[in-house]
């Protein structure tokens, strides 16, 4: 059911943005279990002898993308489990800032404004977390630490789920930055990840901190899969539970999505990821995307919704992909009978 309900709603989002593609998938963080992975466009299951390549390609497993700003969340994980900042850390951030060749810029103009570590994920500042991340450095651009819980996170392997066809995403190794790369990857620019990689991920902070493989069979004659495993710590229980409130306030006044289900309390990241075209940064391909979960304090249903080069004018992951997760989370959420709070 909740499988159909994506499906029904990706629909919509690619008949009003006519994406490239898009994917909608939903995981019980608890267990790593897959809900539901839904792929735009669809294929028929009754007539798959006509069917190409392209249109078996599961985007959920195999879409690489520069994931944009849901990946400050693993920015600024890192930084809180090292005793680098608290949530209330407060920097005092200029309109831009140089890192190397580079001027980051933010998504909107702004004067010199201080902002704590909470404050930066929660309007999404683009010279706040490439701050946190020359912190997480140890106040330098180089250095393996942020390399270090990249990689603790997952990424840059496949997760092991049980679906063949997997892609592993592309993270550089520290002794290949160059002066610009810590200017880059702590907005989520200059590697690639997949959908997948990113639910995991996510997972860890939704779930107290313990990051699962992801599994679509559960059990086979009544014994456990292999995927369906313990998993292992990457971060403690209280910065995944401070991650979560922190990501709470995306979702409140002032945040960068908006979106309601009565009864939950919501929490989640909205990323807009410029696409890289013939080796450079396209100023009209875009990869919008929001991650939530819910309930906040004890997350029953994770859910990522991606959209890839969206075509109507609206690119924003919180005006594209963060409605179309408030849609498939209202229905789920009741569906699997998780108590309002």
């Amino acid at each position: 059911k909740i499988q159909a309900q994506a499906e029904e709603v990706l629909a919509g989002v690619s008949e009003a943005n006519s994406p490239d593609g898009a994917t909608a998938i939903a995981m019980d963080p608890d267990s790593g279990a897959i809900l539901a992975m839904a792929s735009w466009p669809p294929v028929d299951p009754k007539n798959l002898d006509d069917a190409s390549p392209e249109d078996l390609y599961n985007m959920a497993t195999g879409f690489t993308y520069e994931p944009g700003s849901t990946f400050k969340a693993f920015t600024v994980a890192g930084a809180l489990e090292d005793g680098v900042v608290t949530p209330d850390t407060v920097f005092d951030l200029p309109p831009t800032i140089q890192v190397a060749d580079r001027e980051i810029e933010e998504s909107h103009p702004r004067g010199p404004q201080a902002m704590s570590v909470k404050e930066i994920l929660k309007v999404s500042s683009n010279v706040g977390a490439v701050t946190v991340g020359r912190e997480l450095n140890g106040g330098d651009y180089f250095g393996s630490r942020f390399d270090r819980w990249v990689r603790r996170f997952g990424f840059g392997k496949p997760t092991g789920i049980d679906f063949p066809g997997e892609e592993q995403g592309i993270v550089p190794r520290p002794a290949d930055y160059s002066g610009s790369t810590m200017g880059n990857l702590p907005i989520g620019q200059g590697l690639s990840v997949t959908p997948l990689q990113m639910m995991a991920g996510y997972a860890a902070i939704a779930n107290g901190g313990v990051l699962k493989t992801p599994h679509i069979v559960e059990s086979v004659d009544g014994q456990p899969t292999p995927t369906a495993a313990e998993g292992k710590r990457v971060i403690s229980k209280r910065s995944a539970r401070e991650m979560r409130r922190m990501f709470q306030g995306v979702l409140e006044p002032g945040g960068t999505a908006s979106v309601e289900i009565e009864g939950y309390e919501l929490a989640g990241k909205t990323g807009t990821s410029q696409k890289v075209v013939d080796g450079t940064y396209s100023e009209s391909q875009y990869v919008a995307s929001f991650v939530g979960f819910a309930p906040v304090e004890d997350p029953e249903f994770l859910m990522a919704v991606i959209v890839d080069n969206p075509k109507s004018g609206n690119y924003y992951g919180g005006t594209i992909a963060a409605p179309a997760f408030g849609e498939i989370a209202s229905f789920a959420l009741q569906y699997l009978g998780v108590n309002p709070e």
